[in-house]
């Protein structure tokens, strides 16, 4: 079976399950159409999402506080911060939290009392602490601190004596904190610290500022501000702006933001509508970018699932092919009380006998549905889609404001049988995003009916998969992604192995690249666990190195772990099994390839960021002097040698340091050992032949 056909993903028992998902996600393979975050579509999104934690760079908070619009609530809430040293926003998504935690630090650092006269740092924090842990951790004098998104912890009855030590803490330590949270403090308000309702800076004002410090002129600026459409949040102010920036027309901007956006959806479900009609936008805001016969497939297996919801079975069309619309089928409210649901509306005419619905036409009736042209070489495939892509989110808020659950049993039952049967990736990516899209408005629908369900592997390996993917997606959403790490968090605290496995994999691709640390300490809990957890957790560490550098992010965070931990099985407590596991992690990390490329990723950390060598060269001495592993170190040491040339120029001179540097990291017994059983093989190639010497021969002589 090749490594990237999708049924290969279904056995947990083989190291490509982790690998192929995190293909799917990283390649070439996209959910077109999906508008996670502002101002873009997931398939982007994938590969340029940032981490959420860390230090923030000078450049990110100058561009927050370039074009920062102070709301009204700021100055209360900056007097309450410069007072306390700690202010809790109580905020919902969409209002700026980010750019008002950073920009309410600079006020107080601008003021001189953060201790340092001058602007702050800044580290934004996980969500994954909770009170406890903050009044236990260390704080930096002079630096301002961001938790985003901090979850309800549900103990109301210590909750202002947590934040009072929280308080004391940052006091103490000369720092500044900000938390959000979209919890509000309720009727028992600690007083420990401020909770400040947050609101959003003036929109006009805000797209104002931005036109004009990009040197729009004033009849853009006013044409632009005129237009500005009610229900639009603050981060889709910012994308219309820069838009409008690089010379779009306001007006056509406009139509995909706010109530601009969701008017002609709106309009749509205004109107009564046929089950055919809820079939083709259901079908479509699961299964988007299908082509034709699939996308009527997936409709025809979908329909008998909704038939509870509706009055009967799909009516035949006429003559015309016309006759699906509401006055062919009675309303609920028309029908008989006694009367069975199963019979209600249904035709005297057997199935069998009554005339197929034309899907083609209606789809093409269907103001939600238009297609668009693919182009993958030849021949061009014509692929079904929503006529924008901030549509199909308004699609799924209105389908789950508009239906019943004897709707979403049935949609739930399409999916799962949808996802079970048919191991095509496009179609895992679209089922995906979607659920993620829900999960907006119905997350307890989403978690309860599919994430829950699918992470145990209760409905195959292919739904577990896919239940992966929707908390890769949501963790490019600004409103969700806290959530997503929340959900992974339990699956790997929980005492199911399947859930943990779904965690292990889940912290190993865009979840962990938006939180590598929380990724890389609950990976290591897992490899802790029993020895299939533990195995998937080694995998998922080394996946998670692969899918840091691929985002170009700090893959430090992995090796700096692995380090550390192998240090510690020097010492004489340490057992067998820690040990073994520690070497066995070091050594995948060593070992995993570049998906794309199939290139080692130490190959690639090597060539392209040489601050990596030591950390490296530690790895491979402790790998290569444990007898057990040593022979796999040494096949994985070729193999990083013959990859030189690929993974960048002067591969030479990068072998040559490479080599100084395990040199170093060896004992000399060790060093003259290696050197005798690199020696290469006549029937190799000269280039590989020459790299090998070249690191053979600055083994002898190690840097120091």
């Amino acid at each position: 079976m090749s490594p990237t056909d999708p049924r290969s993903a279904a056995d947990p028992q083989t190291a490509v399950h982790q690998s192929n998902v995190s293909q799917y996600f990283y390649g070439s393979v996209a959910a077109p159409h999906a508008h996670f975050g502002i101002g873009g579509s997931a398939a982007g999104a994938a590969g340029s999402r940032r981490r959420a934690t860390g230090w923030l760079d000078a450049q990110e908070v100058d561009g927050v506080l370039a074009s920062y619009v102070r709301p009204v609530c700021f100055p209360d809430a900056a007097r309450m911060l410069e007072k306390d040293s700690v202010v809790v926003l109580v905020a919902q998504p969409g209002t700026g939290k980010r750019s008002g935690a950073v920009a309410l630090l600079d006020a107080v650092a601008e003021s001189g009392t953060g201790g340092t006269g001058g602007p702050a740092e800044y580290v934004v924090l996980s969500p994954d602490l909770d009170l406890r842990q903050l009044a236990d951790r260390t704080f930096t004098a002079g630096v301002g601190y961001v938790l985003l998104d901090r979850m309800d912890e549900g103990r109301a009855g210590t909750a202002d004596f947590d934040w009072r030590r929280v308080r004391d803490q940052v006091r103490a330590q000369g720092a500044h904190l900000v938390v959000t949270t979209v919890h509000g403090a309720g009727e028992t308000a600690p007083e420990a610290v401020h909770h400040a309702l947050w609101r959003p800076p003036d929109l006009a004002d805000a797209l104002r500022l931005r036109l004009r410090k990009a040197g729009c002129g004033d009849g853009t600026v006013d044409r632009a501000v005129r237009g500005l459409p009610a229900g639009c949040r603050i981060g889709e102010v910012a994308a219309a702006a820069e838009r409008i920036c690089a010379g779009a027309d306001p007006d056509d901007v406009w139509r995909e933001y706010g109530d601009s956006a969701s008017r002609p959806v709106r309009d749509w479900f205004a109107e009564d509508r046929t089950l055919q009609e809820i079939a083709e936008v259901t079908t479509l805001a699961f299964v988007t970018g299908a082509g034709r016969r699939a996308f009527e497939s997936y409709q025809e297996m979908l329909e008998p699932r909704l038939e509870q919801e509706f009055a009967g079975p799909p009516p035949p069309p006429g003559r015309d092919g016309d006759d699906d619309t509401p006055a062919t089928r009675p309303r609920p409210d028309q029908l008989s009380s006694d009367q069975p649901r199963s019979d209600q509306g249904r035709s005297d005419q057997p199935r069998s006998h009554q005339r197929r619905p034309d899907r083609r036409r209606s789809l093409a009736r269907n103001a939600l549905v238009t297609t668009e042209e693919h182009s993958a070489g030849s021949p061009v495939r014509t692929a079904l889609v929503f006529p924008g892509p901030q549509y199909r989110s308004w699609v799924l808020e209105e389908l789950w404001e508009n239906h019943s659950t004897a709707y979403w049993d049935g949609v739930r039952d399409w999916l799962t049988g949808l996802v079970g049967r048919i191991p095509d990736a496009a179609l895992w990516m679209s089922v995906s995003s979607g659920l993620a899209l829900l999960a907006r408005p119905a997350f307890e629908e989403v978690s309860v009916c599919y994430l829950h369900p699918w992470a145990s592997g209760a409905e195959g390996h292919a739904a577990q998969s896919v239940a992966v993917l929707v908390l890769w997606w949501m963790s490019q959403d600004d409103a969700l992604d806290a959530t997503a790490l929340t959900l992974a968090r339990g699956w790997a605290q929980s005492a199911d192995p399947g859930l943990r496995r779904s965690a292990a994999l889940a912290f190993s691709g865009p979840l962990g690249v938006r939180f590598p640390t929380d990724a890389v300490k609950r990976l290591w809990t897992l490899t802790g666990r029993d020895a299939e957890t533990s195995l998937h957790a080694r995998s998922a560490l080394a996946q998670l190195v692969v899918a840091l550098v691929e985002s170009g992010e700090d893959a430090g965070v992995v090796l700096d772990l692995l380090v550390y931990r192998l240090g510690l099985q020097r010492r004489k407590d340490a057992t067998d099994r820690t040990k073994g596991v520690t070497f066995r992690a070091a050594l995948q990390v060593l070992t995993v390839r570049v998906a794309r490329t199939f290139c080692p990723v130490v190959a690639v950390l090597t060539t392209e960021q040489p601050g990596f060598r030591p950390k490296l060269a530690e790895l491979w001495a402790a790998v290569l002097c444990n007898r057990p592993l040593r022979g796999d170190a040494l096949r994985s040491l070729r193999a990083a040698l013959r990859a030189l040339p690929q993974a960048g120029e002067n591969p030479r001179e990068v072998a040559r340091e490479f080599g100084a540097s395990v040199g170093a990291a060896l004992p000399p017994e060790e060093r003259e050992l290696l050197h005798r059983v690199l020696e290469p093989p006549a029937s190799l190639a000269p280039e590989p032949t020459t790299l090998t010497n070249t690191f053979r021969a600055a083994l002898l002589s190690p840097a120091r």
